[in-house]
């Protein structure tokens, strides 16, 4: 029975798999682009407001659609786990598991937890897997 954990944030996923005796560490970058919003800094007349509403909007569906080809290329990579724990700081891990229940339904029927965790080490997030799935 293959188990495995997936640290994330939204830089890279570590995928931690747990297999009998072996453990294997697997990185995917995100490959996400970071807006960085630069106002003109008026009071919004005559300043093209407009056009950094525009160039927002088009910016978050870049975003979106990055989020959405960073959290396939991950569900593909478990998509062989038998039991599933996602973890990871701030709400990242909550993202991905709102796209498992939208669009990896079988991924989302292995999934055992989705919890909040600090920046880890490998050793830290190899130990963190292995003792969830030794306590589940």
């Amino acid at each position: 029975m293959q188990k495995a954990g997936i640290w994330i944030d939204s830089k890279h996923a570590h995928i931690i798999r747990l297999a009998k005796e072996e453990e294997t560490l697997e990185t995917i970058n995100s490959e996400i682009e970071f807006f960085n919003r630069t106002g003109t800094g008026s009071t919004g007349i005559k300043s093209g407001v407009t056009q950094d509403v525009t160039h927002e909007r088009k910016y978050l569906e870049k975003e979106k659609a990055q989020f959405k080809n960073y959290f396939n290329s991950i569900a593909k990579a478990v998509s062989d786990c038998d039991e599933l724990m996602i973890f990871g700081p701030a709400d990242i891990n909550e993202k991905l598991k709102k796209e498992l229940s939208q669009h990896h339904k079988s991924l989302f029927g292995k999934l055992k937890a989705a919890e909040k965790a600090d920046s880890m080490t490998e050793n830290q997030m190899k130990a963190y897997v292995r003792n969830f799935f030794r306590h589940k």
